[in-house]
């Protein structure tokens, strides 16, 4: 199997690291770097600091939230390819279906039960 370079962008520290105990626990060959600021993070992307296999990303954040986030990195010849899942606390039928239209290829609930949540993304990287 592949190594797996993942991003998440979620500027809440707690999600960060219930999202990396769910990593360790369905991957053996993903790494993920975090990132807060969904702005910092296109910069990296734009800037070939950092260029995943797969983007995790909070819809509401401060600054650039996630729909703003997707709408810049569908406009960018060399990130649109990188799939987008979102990662929200939403589960709002209208924030799922703007997000599948901007690009996200997946929409995954943070107030899921934690198990469900470590089915969606062992399916995710597997």
């Amino acid at each position: 199997m592949k190594n797996q370079n993942l991003l998440l962008i979620d500027d809440d520290k707690e999600d960060q690291e219930i999202f990396l105990e769910a990593l360790v626990k369905v991957s053996t060959v993903a790494s993920c770097i975090t990132m807060q600021d969904a702005a910092v993070a296109l910069q990296k992307l734009s800037a070939n600091d950092i260029f995943p296999d797969l983007i995790f990303l909070d819809l509401n954040m401060p600054g650039m939230n996630g729909e703003q986030f997707l709408l810049e990195i569908k406009r960018c010849e060399k990130l649109r390819k990188v799939p987008v899942i979102i990662l929200s606390s939403s589960s709002h039928l209208s924030n799922i279906q703007l997000s599948i239209d901007l690009g996200a290829g997946h929409f995954i609930t943070k107030t899921n039960p934690y198990e469900e949540f470590l089915q969606e993304l062992s399916y995710l990287l597997n």
